[in-house]
């Protein structure tokens, strides 16, 4: 088991390429060792070199409510009013703090992605 540090792209299909070598290694085993670290090394150089950016916040809403089968009548019962509800939706009202919080504890959408917001579309 020679594993070294991932650096490059070519150090890092190299790592995928094992990793499909030995995927079904069982826990425990000299190639299950390996097999759990290559995933750690892989895991770190995916997150410096290909980061995901957290979701747009209107677009986890809808995909939250679309997730939970809740129409926007639903939301507007949430947030206090069908014009309120309308807004956030359509990003012509940025959502307050207390909309916030709501809709993380509602519809469990991580607080992280509510609050990058953008200016409203005017």
């Amino acid at each position: 088991m020679n594993i070294y540090p991932i650096h490059t792209e070519a150090d890092y299909n190299t790592a995928l390429n094992r990793i499909e070598e030995i995927f079904d290694a069982k826990p425990g085993t000299p190639e299950g060792d390996e097999l759990e670290i290559l995933g750690i090394l892989v895991d770190e150089f995916e997150k410096r070199h290909f980061p995901i950016d957290a979701p747009n916040p209107v677009e986890a809403v809808k995909f939250r409510m679309e997730q939970l089968g809740l129409s926007q009548s639903d939301l507007a019962q949430l947030v206090g009013s069908r014009s309120r509800a309308s807004e956030i939706l359509s990003g012509k009202r940025t959502m307050s703090l207390r909309i916030i919080r709501l809709l993380n504890r509602k519809l469990s959408i991580p607080a992280e992605v509510l609050i990058q917001q953008e200016e409203p579309v005017t």
